[in-house]
């Protein structure tokens, strides 16, 4: 029809927008994930479930990879995520065999480290075997490496090195030390004579208040009451 001006809507015969018109191109919108593989063909099967040996292969291999384990601390861990107990014992006789578990090994370690860097004695490191689930008889050959000598000489090293910074009069710094040996594992008489003997080498005033120390009678007493306490625990 004459005169009849051109449709200008947005319809489905509108002209598509020129550059520089003044419209703009409308963008893709987001968010929302490609189609699913079964989307696609649902012929597709869905994965199958992993096996649970591999999962526990993983947890296992997870673990070791912080420190070494024992092999009672990797079953608890299987086992706080639900694996069940025959295939978390295949699993860790597996590791045995080849040797990724060896709580012999672990002990020893865990014996010269321990003392080494915070100069604990053998009943602490004892209890700290006990909670790693390592068997008495294993922790006990371990601790057998560390003697008694030894003890006593990192124990003196110790209580040296708290006095350079010890304040107080001497019988409070005593108690402080013998306290603090105490914590570390070290029997009575062994925490009584390092500190005796390093009070006497620190001063005249700790010297002479040492010298009124009798080791032997209070290391008794320090070990009867030590006993007493377990006892009641």
């Amino acid at each position: 029809m004459a005169g009849r001006r051109a449709r200008t809507g947005r319809g489905w015969d509108a002209s598509p927008p020129r550059a520089g018109d003044g419209t703009t191109t409308p963008r893709p919108r987001r968010g929302r994930r490609g189609p699913r593989a079964e989307e696609i063909d649902p012929e597709v099967p869905p994965a199958a479930p992993r096996d649970e040996s591999e999962v526990a292969r993983e947890i296992c291999l997870r673990q070791l990879a912080v420190r070494p384990r024992t092999r009672a601390e990797l079953a608890g861990a299987l086992a706080k995520r639900g694996i069940s107990e025959e295939v978390s014992a295949a699993v860790l006789d597996r590791y045995d065999e080849v040797g990724i578990i060896d709580d012999a090994a672990f002990a020893r370690a865990w014996v010269s480290s321990r003392h080494a860097g915070r100069g604990l004695a053998r009943r602490a490191l004892a209890n700290e075997l006990r909670q790693r689930g390592v068997d008495g008889e294993v922790a006990s050959e371990a601790l057998g490496e560390l003697d008694e000598e030894t003890e006593a000489e990192t124990a003196r090293a110790l209580v040296e090195r708290k006095l350079r910074s010890a304040r107080g009069e001497p019988d409070a710094v005593f108690r402080r030390l013998v306290a603090m040996l105490a914590r570390k594992g070290y029997p009575p008489g062994v925490a009584i004579r390092a500190v005796k003997d390093a009070l006497a080498a620190q001063s005249a005033e700790a010297a002479e208040f040492a010298e009124q120390i009798d080791a032997d009678a209070l290391a008794d007493a320090e070990g009867e009451l030590d006993r007493d306490s377990r006892s009641v625990d």
